[in-house]
This record gives C-alpha cells, sequence and structure tokens, in this order.
C-alpha cells in the first residue's frame, strides 16, 4: 500500500543530508509501518504508537516500542497527527527528547498542511531545512538551545493536555475523536437506546466513553460493560470519565475489527470510518459489525449509528437476522440489528 508521506519522510537520511544518530536509535513519534521501512535495520528505531492497529503492525515487523519518557534522542522523527493543537504539543515534546544539537524531523502531505507544519517546528526551534517529493514535505530543525524559543515550547507542550468539556460532565483532550463535543452522531444514537439492556454489554470504539456512560447510567441491569477502544490516548479519557462505575467497567485497548472478549448480551457503536487520510473506509465500519455478530449470544442485539451514506445495510443483514432502522435524521441511521447468525467464530 502506498504511504507517499512515509516514502518521503526519510529522503534527508537517504540523501545524506543527514545522519542517522552514531550512539543508539532514533525516536519515532506516531510512527506506522510501511514500505519506506523494509530496508531500515530494526535497531535504527525505537517506535511509539498509541493507535492499536499500527503499534501491532509495528512489532510484527520487528520494531521495539518505547516509553513515553524514554530518551533523549539524537535524532527523533514525527508523523504529526492533523489536529493542530495535538501535534503542535507534538512537536514540543520532540525536541525536549532530543538531544542539542540533534535533529527533529517530520514530514506532512502538502494537501494536509505541509507548509503549517514546517512553519509551527521553526517557530520551535529557531530553523529548519526542507525537501519535498510525492507532494508532500519533510522538514527538520537542529535543536539548539541558544534558539529556541523554550516559552513556546513549554505552552505547546500542554496543548493536548486533558481538559473538561460539556461543563465538566467529561474530560478529554485534543486529537481524541470529536474530543471538544459529543458527536452528532452519537447523540442520536444515545437517545434512542432503550433502557433495557441486561448482562454484558460492549461499546465498540469508546472514544472517551460518552456512549458508555449513557448505557451505564440508564441501565441499571448491565452488570458489565467493556469500553473497546484501538486508541490509547482515547482510552485514557474513557477511564477517567467511567471511574465511578468501579468494576462494572472494563478497558480494552483493542482494534474492534478482530477477535473480542465476549460474549456479549448487546454491542452499541459510532463505528469510525476514516484511518489515516480522509477518504471514506466503509471496510472498517463493516469489520467491526462482523466482529460484534461473532461476539453476541444468541439473540443479542446491536446498535449501531453511521452516517448516512455509509454502505452497512448490506453487512448487517448478511450477519444479522433481524435488522431495522431504529431512527434517522438528515445526516445519520441508527440501526438495530437482533440475533445474529452463524457467523465462524
Amino acid at each position: 500500500m502506498q504511504d507517499p508521506v512515509l516514502d518521503t519522510l526519510f529522503l534527508p537520511l537517504e540523501s545524506g543530508a543527514i545522519d542517522w544518530p552514531a550512539n543508539g536509535p532514533a525516536l519515532f513519534l506516531r510512527a506506522r509501518t510501511g514500505d519506506a521501512l523494509d530496508d531500515i535495520a530494526r535497531d535504527k528505531l525505537l517506535c511509539e504508537q498509541s493507535f492499536k492497529p499500527q503499534h501491532d503492525a509495528l512489532l510484527r515487523a520487528g520494531f521495539a516500542m518505547a516509553d513515553s519518557d524514554a530518551g533523549p534522542f539524537g535524532l527523533t522523527i514525527v508523523l504529526p497527527p492533523r489536529q493542530r493543537e495535538e501535534y503542535r504539543a507534538l512537536l514540543a515534546r520532540a525536541l525536549t527528547q532530543t538531544v542539542d544539537g540533534g535533529i527533529v524531523m517530520a514530514a506532512v502531505s502538502n494537501n494536509e498542511g505541509a507548509k503549517t507544519v514546517e512553519s509551527d517546528l521553526k517557530a520551535l526551534a529557531g530553523n529548519i531545512s526542507s525537501q519535498s517529493k510525492n507532494k508532500c514535505r519533510v522538514f527538520w530543525a537542529r535543536v539548539d538551545a541558544t534558539r529556541a524559543d523554550a516559552a513556546l515550547i513549554a505552552d505547546w507542550r500542554q496543548l493536548d493536555a486533558p481538559r473538561d468539556i460539556e461543563e465538566g460532565r467529561f474530560v478529554s483532550r485534543p486529537g481524541v475523536f470529536a474530543w471538544d463535543h459529543l458527536d452528532p452522531g452519537s447523540r442520536l444514537l444515545a437517545q434512542h437506546l432503550p433502557a433495557t439492556f441486561k448482562g454484558k454489554v460492549a461499546d465498540l470504539g469508546a472514544g472517551f466513553g460518552f456512549l458508555s456512560d449513557e448505557v451505564l447510567k440508564r441501565n441499571p441491569a448491565v452488570t458489565h460493560l467493556d469500553a473497546i477502544e484501538a486508541e490509547g490516548r482515547a482510552l485514557d479519557m474513557a477511564r477517567q470519565n467511567l471511574a465511578a462505575y468501579g468494576d462494572r467497567v472494563g478497558f480494552h485497548w483493542l482494534d474492534a475489527t478482530k477477535p473480542l472478549p465476549g460474549p456479549y448480551d448487546a454491542i452499541i457503536t459510532n463505528p469510525p470510518f476514516h484511518a489515516t487520510d480522509r477518504a471514506d473506509r466503509h471496510d472498517i465500519g463493516k469489520a467491526f459489525i462482523v466482529s460484534a455478530a461473532r461476539a453476541l449470544v444468541s439473540g443479542g442485539q446491536m446498535w449501531l449509528v453511521a452516517n448516512r451514506h455509509l454502505p452497512y445495510e448490506e453487512t448487517l443483514n448478511s450477519v444479522f437476522k433481524s435488522v431495522s432502522v431504529a431512527a434517522e435524521n438528515g445526516y445519520y441511521k441508527v440501526f438495530r440489528a437482533v440475533g445474529p447468525k452463524g457467523v465462524s467464530k
């Protein structure tokens, strides 16, 4: 699979514009796998990734994973996320985890704001160099305490810190899905969830825990709820937001397209439909549906909300005996699916 940003990222090392550290590995923040990593010795990179599918892919590829306080490093490589506060905090952190005289290097596609992110790194470090290819830019700065803006670095380090939202009902942070508000699709689903759930329930793609909270508040007969989330930064928020429920809640850093720790009496979900770019990924939601069907007891039910244009009905009907639209508006549909068919376990 082509990954123009990742292919561009390593150009300065390939061209000799910068060198690999002489002692120890480089730190790779928001690391992900791709063809560009195939020929890189595994001991040259120490990777960090909070998104479970990519974390697991890096481990399978033979890369070691870093602790968040590891370092300092002679070279820190960054794949900045889209959300501005989150990526600014990550760039600032990269500078603090790099030795004086070391390099911080990042790459971004042009249509995702490469020049803006490059300018932000320059503002922090006081210097910048860059190369372009594949409609992307790779840029790097040398860490120099005499030129860096220490105050700006300190300020930006805090930009993705957890904070109260929804008048203090929840704690969230930049970079988490719909981080500073309740997603309207999730709101619609919450408005139509029954108060008759019982037994064991799962929330697939739980985010910071809004839907899990709604289920637990309304359904005293739910004995246990598993909050299942692939993004570790979101799951950390869910742990805080659902702490009052104690042992009624379990937290699982899992890719919900994979086998789930069921069986469950009911499953709720607002599945994601984007990955590393803005293109629709129907396959993710469809895989959530199949995983849910496999994890439900006979007669169990799934409640799902999705944008109206997403083609989930065929998959729902293929793995459930009964599928109905419980609610809809101009943007979303809420589906109730009951009775998983004989899906191969």
